[in-house]
């Protein structure tokens, strides 16, 4: 586009062809707002036109995660409580996007209010995997990582609970970031559990979600929790990634028994190819790794329970009819049965349970002392290693309708990402081959201290580099199912 091989307008209007032809088979995307990316990208074409000085990222498209807040165009959360809701406001991470002449093209679709790790609970039905239509693409951001990888947007936007952005990546063979707690700011980001949530960027390559991340990545004043400090450039991590000298950890814990044979096979080869790269490789421990997931769903649950108490049928969204004589209380309850889908209604009642009198201390106030240990052992490893690394996921991605009756198999497939989320530290997926058994894609996972996000960029840009050449080109060159 810069230099005019192409204007912006086409550039959108080719992704919009590419979703009108595939997105009936992927159900990527919720609501497409092709008129305003239209609009957005004649406005870039004109600029440009002018002699502007543009961003990096001008007039290139992007799917936004339905959990982020746009002005004017619906915003649901994948929940039939929030349906036709349109915002009054921008979140700060859409202003930020349109700031940067980013050409939004719709939102994508996601676990209802991202309480999932499948896309299977989005009240508007499932996402399918692009590399096999029968299959999930991981969850709670689904839409966004499929997106990318059926080439309908170069650029997705998702937000990280427990796993949210890394897992779809690792099943679809794209780039996620979950960026450290307060790197990037949550207002405007409807809350699932305001003490994990973060949203974080989705590519197909770790430069482009390295230039995604500096145009989002900033202290907000408008959100509490925003880290006020310089945001390091991601960019020229990538650009000068080298990892002779960096020591990389090895989690003992995640790994072993209920690993899919292809993903350990798959995480071991790129673990020893950072070794012929230059990185020391070694194995580090953290005790209390094992019961973070337990310490996860409890914290996680109970911050849902009292987020979504808003959800009252009094100030916005879905009202079910009731008698005339029917009491705040009752019409609140019909439209929260009529409204909420079943995941949802768990988590809100696990995690009610957890605060409820005489079981705080014994549930919610066990699991923040479990919290505290992870962080103290994050702390303690860091001090030996620079990064640490494990698989994404244990396994590739499991046909759709497999574990949505067994609650605790889903919640498992989180159970390598939901320490970074405890922590609050940073963390990447980046592609490193197919499985043997079923050719899916296999994500490996890298984890920093907070606001290290410059090391995730080093590592994983000199790993996709090795990657690529062993591969001979990108893993995601075409799309399979497609």
């Amino acid at each position: 586009m810069a230099a005019g091989e192409v204007s912006a307008l086409e550039v959108t209007d080719a992704a919009l062809a590419r979703i009108a032809a595939t997105d009936e088979r992927v159900h990527a995307f919720l609501h497409v707002d092709a008129e305003g990316a239209r609009a957005a990208a004649r406005a870039v074409d004109a600029k440009r036109a002018a002699g502007a000085r543009l961003g990096p990222l001008a007039g290139v498209p992007l799917g936004l995660k339905d959990v982020f807040t746009t002005r004017g165009v619906p915003t649901t959360c994948g929940s039939k409580i929030l349906e036709g809701w349109l915002p009054p406001y921008d979140a700060t991470v859409t202003r930020r996007l349109r700031e940067a002449d980013v050409v939004i093209l719709g939102k994508t679709n996601m676990d209802e209010f991202a309480m999932g790790s499948s896309t299977e609970n989005s009240a508007y039905g499932p996402t399918r995997n692009p590399w096999d239509l029968t299959r999930i693409p991981g969850g709670s951001g689904g839409g966004s990582a499929a997106a990318l990888a059926a080439f309908q947007a170069p650029l997705a936007m998702g937000t990280d609970t427990g796993g949210s952005i890394r897992l779809p990546a690792a099943l679809t063979g794209t780039v996620g970031l979950k960026p450290s707690y307060g790197r990037v700011s949550r207002y405007g980001l409807v809350a699932y559990s305001s003490s994990l949530d973060q949203g974080g960027p989705c590519a197909r390559t770790v430069l482009d979600a390295a230039l995604l991340y500096e145009a989002i990545a900033g202290h907000d004043p408008l959100d509490s929790t925003s880290i006020d400090a310089p945001v390091d450039s991601a960019v020229a991590a990538v650009r000068g990634a080298d990892v002779r000298g960096l020591r990389v950890g090895v989690l003992r814990e995640l790994s072993g028994e209920g690993y899919q044979d292809g993903v350990t096979q798959r995480f071991h080869e790129s673990v020893e190819l950072l070794g012929k790269l230059g990185a020391e490789v070694v194995e580090v421990s953290c005790p209390s790794f094992p019961y973070a997931l337990s310490a996860y769903y409890l914290i996680a649950t109970s911050e849902a329970s009292s987020n979504l108490a808003r959800f009252d049928a009094v100030r916005y969204g879905l009202r079910v009819p009731a008698d005339p004589d029917a009491s705040l209380e009752d019409v609140s309850a019909l439209t929260r049965a009529a409204g909420f889908g079943p995941e949802v209604k768990r988590r809100i009642m696990l995690g009610t349970y957890a605060l409820s009198t005489g079981y705080y201390d014994a549930y919610y106030g066990s699991a923040q002392k479990v919290r505290t240990l992870v962080l103290r052992d994050f702390a303690a490893v860091f001090q030996h290693v620079d990064v640490l690394v494990s698989p994404t996921t244990p396994t590739t991605a499991f046909p759709i309708g497999e574990r949505v009756d067994d609650p605790v198999a889903m919640y498992l497939a989180d159970l390598c990402t939901i320490v970074s989320n405890l922590a609050g530290n940073t963390a990447m997926s980046v592609p490193c081959g197919l499985a043997p058994e079923d050719g899916l894609p296999v994500g490996l996972q890298i984890m920093a201290p907070a606001l290290a996000e410059d090391r995730l960029f080093r590592v994983g840009a000199a790993l996709e580099s090795a990657l690529h050449q062993a591969w001979g080109g990108a893993l995601l060159d075409e799309v399979p199912a497609l």
